[in-house]
């Protein structure tokens, strides 16, 4: 497994990490042991680096729980991150973190669920973080990490003005965006060269297009977790899907099918502001792939030929 530095955190980090999102049951329900079992894997394939967030699962707050259990006794061996914010836009409420209080509050409670004393980073969950918003927030995640409660924190958002703003103290270390082959979009809009000229660790959240680049899905695929059923026949999102799908074509196009996870992940990890792909998994066979591709780069010649696509 390749290891890089976070930006400015320092934090050695294995190139791949694991995105918890999916363990919760949103995206399928899931029992307990094929998550423990999940997760001990992906530690085992050299994984160090666990992504989740206080919103996500059913019921809330479910995939911190079950990452913090799966990982008793290994904390010193890992990095959490934990993302809060989002909770109660997830749950149909309007939490106001109208101070760095309620900021404070919600760490706490991630702590809890996680059951450790630390968090290596803490991010804002607010994509679309307003700036008048924003000095609570930075208030908040100062004096936590005073209180040594976090040792690092930053903001996942897709919005080059949102991070900006964000770190209009200078101390932003880290930022969590959506990159893969499928969403080129951080390549073109800053956000990448932002984060290189500052020295901002970048986590890649979606590396794998919600799936879509395993190449196990096709146009009339029908989807049944919460997630992804806007994708199906006449669902919010059905066009975008077949968009998708028909980027998806290029791709294999340029790259073929095979080994097609361990080249979407690795096409991320070339980037030189050296990203950290957070893929996520459901089993053990999973955790195994995502692992795998963070233990070489994509050949230049490759990695130009997708980067044209």
């Amino acid at each position: 497994m390749l290891k890089r530095k976070l930006g400015k955190t320092g934090l050695d980090v294995s190139a791949v990490g694991m995105g918890t999102w999916n363990i919760g049951n949103q995206w399928g329900e899931l029992d307990e042991k094929q998550v423990y079992d999940t997760i001990q894997t992906a530690y085992s394939q050299g994984i160090t680096v666990f992504d989740t967030a206080d919103a996500y699962g059913i019921p809330g707050g479910c995939s911190e729980e079950r990452l913090g259990q799966a990982l008793k006794g290994m904390r010193e061996n890992v990095v959490f991150i934990s993302k809060f914010g989002n909770w109660a836009k997830r749950f149909g409420g309007a939490m106001q973190f109208t101070c760095a209080d309620i900021v404070i509050e919600a760490c706490h409670a991630s702590l809890f669920r996680l059951q450790t004393n630390y968090l290596d980073v803490a991010l804002c969950h607010l994509n679309d973080l307003k700036p008048e918003e924003t000095e609570p927030w930075l208030d908040g995640l100062d004096e936590l990490k005073r209180r040594g409660l976090i040792r690092h924190y930053g903001i996942s958002t897709d919005d080059l003005n949102v991070l900006k703003e964000f770190n209009r103290r200078g101390s932003c270390e880290v930022v969590e965006l959506d990159y893969s082959l499928i969403n080129k979009t951080p390549e073109t809009n800053g956000m990448l060269d932002y984060c290189l000229n500052n020295n901002i660790g970048v986590l890649v959240r979606g590396p794998l297009a919600q799936g879509i680049l395993s190449g196990h899905y096709t146009r009339e695929t029908h989807f049944t977790d919460t997630i992804r059923t806007p994708f199906n026949e006449g669902g919010s999102a059905r066009e975008v899907y077949l968009q998708k799908m028909d980027r998806l074509d290029r791709i294999i196009a340029a790259a073929g099918r095979e080994n097609l996870i361990e080249t979407s992940l690795r096409y991320i990890l070339n980037h030189p502001c050296q990203p950290v792909v957070i893929p996520g998994a459901k089993s053990p066979k999973q955790a195994i792939a995502n692992a795998a591709a963070g233990s070489a780069l994509l050949e230049d010649e490759l990695y130009a030929k997708l980067k044209a696509c």
